[in-house]
């Protein structure tokens, strides 16, 4: 008795090989060589590791002095901090939250790195989603960093709730 191949079947197998073949290119399973990875690269994951360790201070050598760090959203912790003492500051306070990085995927073009990652919350939990990064690098420092949530309603929720604002006249009262 001989199997019959739908062209579902015969498309489903070519669909796979053709994606393995594409993985093995991309993550250098294939004959070639490797190549060495690019230093923007090692840099990023050197300041993935230094955040990791939950030293904030430690990424300041990370940053250039007028690095600019844009934080999309509609929360309190949104907005462009400008330099490395308002983006030590946002880092400062995420910590307050337990917020955890781990990278997922890195690529770099000149001066550009691109980063996804896992970002997550342990005070409280809640927060776990994807958020990607485009890192500007010069001089071996951050120059410019912009942050995209893959999920920006979850993560404006989150904030708001960990970071709530002061009552209006307590806001009002440093005018």
């Amino acid at each position: 008795m001989t199997e019959h191949l739908s062209r579902a079947d015969v498309l489903r197998g070519l669909g796979a090989s053709a994606v393995g073949v594409a993985a093995g290119s991309l993550l250098g399973t294939g004959t070639a060589s490797a190549a060495p990875e690019h230093p923007n690269v090692k840099l990023i994951r050197d300041y993935y590791a230094a955040y990791g360790s939950g030293d904030v201070n430690a990424l300041r050598r990370f940053f250039a002095d007028d690095i600019r760090w844009t934080i999309p959203g509609h929360h309190p912790l949104s907005g462009t901090k400008v330099g490395a003492e308002e983006v030590l500051a946002f880092f400062a306070e995420l910590a307050k939250a337990g917020f955890r990085a781990e990278p997922i995927f890195l690529a770099a073009d000149g001066e550009w790195v691109v980063d996804l990652h896992r970002g997550w919350s342990t005070r409280p939990e809640g927060l776990d989603i994807t958020w990607a990064l485009a890192f500007r690098i010069r001089g071996r420092r951050i120059v410019e960093a912009v942050n995209f949530a893959g999920d920006q309603h979850a993560a404006d929720r989150f904030f708001w709730q960990v970071y709530p604002l002061a009552p209006v006249p307590d806001r009002l009262a440093g005018r």
